[in-house]
């Protein structure tokens, strides 16, 4: 149950954060979107997720059974 949770608000953060990507993409301030996406809220929200799902599997392998998915 802590695993389902964990994965939840961390899918809940992810979603706030594309949300608020779109918002820079839709005001055209191309910089800071891709800023956001290298290496600012949008970059750490996907490593916190895939941290939970690396650290829960019993292998190598991420959550659909492929080798771990690297850098957005």
């Amino acid at each position: 149950m802590k695993y389902t949770r964990q994965t939840q608000n961390a899918l809940d953060r992810l979603d706030q954060s594309l949300a608020s990507l779109r918002g820079l993409i839709k005001r055209g301030d191309n910089a800071a979107a891709i800023r956001f996406m290298e290496s600012g809220d949008l970059k750490e929200r996907f490593e916190e997720l895939q941290s939970i799902i690396n650290i829960s599997s019993t292998g190598t392998l991420g959550a659909r059974g492929t080798n771990n998915t690297g850098h957005l």
